[in-house]
C-alpha cells in the first residue's frame, strides 16, 4: 500500500473535554421531551436525550438535566413530569423543546393531562409520573421519576439525536 492509499490517523482531541464532546456526537441516543408545571403552574419542558429505565418494579425511569435549564425549577422531589417518546413524525417536538421557551407550549400540539401536565399530541408514548429523588452533580442532576400512569400513540421509527442531527434508524449520517 502507498502513502496515498493509507488510511488517515484520527485526529486526536486536545483535552478531556474536547474528547467527550465528540465520543458523545457520535453515540446515537433516543429523544425524548419532558414536560411539568413550574411553581407558578405555567407549563415548561426541555428535549431529553438522557432518558433511561432504571427499574420495571416499581416502575422508575430517569433523565438528567442541566440546573440552567428554564424547567429546572419545576424538578422537585412529588412534582409530576410527563415523559414523551419521540419519532420521526413528532420531531417537531423534540425542535420545539430545544428552542425559544416562550414558544414551547404555544398553540395546538399539547393537552392538559393529569394533574394539569402538558401531554404533547403525536407522540410514540407518553408516561407520567412523580419525581422521587433528585441527585444534583455539579451544574447539572439525575431525576429518578416513579412511573404511575401512561399512553401509546400511532407506532412510529425511534428518533435518534446523532452528531447534532435527528435521524431514524437507517438515516444515513
Amino acid at each position: 500500500m502507498n502513502e496515498s492509499q493509507k488510511s488517515p490517523e484520527p485526529e486526536l482531541p486536545a483535552d478531556g473535554l474536547e474528547a467527550f464532546k465528540r465520543a458523545f456526537r457520535r453515540h446515537a441516543a433516543g429523544v425524548a421531551a419532558v414536560t411539568t408545571l413550574d411553581p407558578n403552574g405555567r407549563p415548561v419542558g426541555f428535549t431529553a436525550t438522557s432518558l433511561a429505565s432504571l427499574a420495571a418494579v416499581p416502575p422508575l425511569a430517569t433523565f438528567n438535566m442541566a440546573q440552567v435549564s428554564s424547567a429546572w425549577p419545576a424538578i422537585t422531589v412529588g412534582n409530576h413530569v410527563a415523559i414523551h417518546m419521540l419519532g420521526p413524525r413528532s420531531k417537531h417536538h423534540a425542535e420545539r423543546m430545544a428552542a425559544d421557551r416562550d414558544l414551547r407550549f404555544v398553540g395546538d400540539h399539547w393537552h392538559e393531562g393529569p394533574y394539569g401536565i402538558p401531554i404533547l399530541d403525536g407522540v410514540t408514548a407518553w408516561m407520567l409520573g412523580t419525581i422521587i429523588e433528585v441527585h444534583p452533580v455539579r451544574d447539572n442532576a439525575v431525576v429518578v421519576v416513579q412511573i404511575e400512569d401512561g399512553g401509546l400513540g400511532d407506532e412510529d421509527d425511534a428518533l435518534l439525536y446523532h452528531e447534532r442531527s435527528y435521524l431514524k434508524p437507517g438515516d444515513p449520517v
